[in-house]
């Protein structure tokens, strides 16, 4: 020890360059700190979801969960799997084993779900994905002198815009129900036309679709033909024909129905000083920095304030003000 101390008072411009070193090292280290609530430990865990609409818990359970389950059986690095089946939807929790990449058995999990082919007529394709540990970054509330059909406009637009800031992955939107098309049919037309209830659901169903009619090839090129005929507003339903006459004569879904658009039944509601608004939420993953991501949306709220007027963007909640 003392031969080591003489050393650098001998040559002090050494322990001046290691000293130079170790800050340098410092500062390097620094800037690549990400800031978070949580520790980095992996979730795993992958969650499947499946919506089937108008559906028993009991129906969920035999007819979809069941066989995924079944299927999961032979997957390799799954541990268990743990479901849950309620009215119109269920979930499955696949654990994970440890020494097994994730990813690596999303994709086999995916391609198991994928080899059924017995799901119930009506149900929807299984989301399947890999859970996320998040943290709370900040909130912040849209609200103005307008409806909330705008609100939810303008929730959408700035949703895009964060979205491409580089750095920023997680952004919800809430405040505000799921849309959906009424359309309710007159028992008077219906009878006039000669129209039952049930076909004229019928042709609203057959009519309103998207669907693939293969490929079209030549020499040169190959040009895939699809009928897009879908509409996700009431405005695109009203001329949808649900009877045909032998004379030519047509019959349009406005002619027997009351069609428009509308809020689903829900109590989700925000609100800022008495107004209606629209609160975006934006989150961090592991790998981002909360405290980066925290400047970024303020420097984006002072810009969309300085350029909109009838909707303001108001802070609600910055969890960056306790790692300070």
């Amino acid at each position: 020890m003392k031969s080591f101390i003489t050393y650098f008072i001998k040559y002090p411009i050494a322990a001046n360059l290691i000293m130079f070193g170790i800050v340098i090292m410092g500062l390097v280290g620094l800037s690549g700190m990400k800031s978070t609530f949580f520790p980095e430990i992996e979730v795993r865990l992958i969650n499947i979801q499946v919506i089937y609409p108008g559906a028993s818990p009991e129906e969920i359970e035999e007819g979809i969960v069941n066989k995924i389950e079944e299927n999961l059986k032979g997957v390799s690095g799954v541990e268990r799997t743990v479901s849950s089946s309620r009215e119109n939807s269920g979930s499955i929790s696949v654990e994970i084993l440890q020494g097994y990449d994730t990813d690596l058995v999303l994709q086999d999990v995916k391609n198991a779900v994928d080899q059924i082919n017995s799901f119930p007529v009506g149900m929807e394709p299984p989301v399947i994905f890999k859970v996320e540990t998040v943290g709370e970054a900040i909130s912040f509330a849209l609200s103005g002198e307008v409806d909330l059909q705008t609100l939810k406009r303008y929730g959408r637009q700035v949703e895009e815009d964060l979205l491409a800031i580089d750095g920023i992955s997680k952004v919800t939107l809430r405040g505000f129900p799921e849309e959906e098309i009424e359309i309710a049919f007159r028992e008077k037309d219906l009878r006039a036309y000669s129209l039952t209830f049930a076909q004229a659901a019928q042709a609203v169903q057959g009519a309103n679709l998207e669907l693939t009619g293969g490929t079209l090839k030549d020499e040169k090129e190959e040009f895939l033909l699809r009928a897009r005929n879908k509409s996700y507003y009431a405005d695109g339903l009203q001329d949808i024909v649900v009877k045909r006459g032998l004379d030519g004569s047509t019959v349009t879904l406005a002619q027997v129905a009351d069609i428009r658009d509308k809020w689903v039944d829900n109590p989700e509601r925000s609100y800022l000083n008495s107004q209606p608004s629209v609160v975006v939420r934006v989150q961090n993953t592991l790998e981002e920095d909360m405290l980066g991501i925290v400047d970024q949306v303020k420097d984006y709220m002072e810009s969309f304030n300085a350029t909109n007027k009838e909707v303001q963007a108001t802070l609600v909640d910055d969890q960056s003000e306790i790692l300070w």
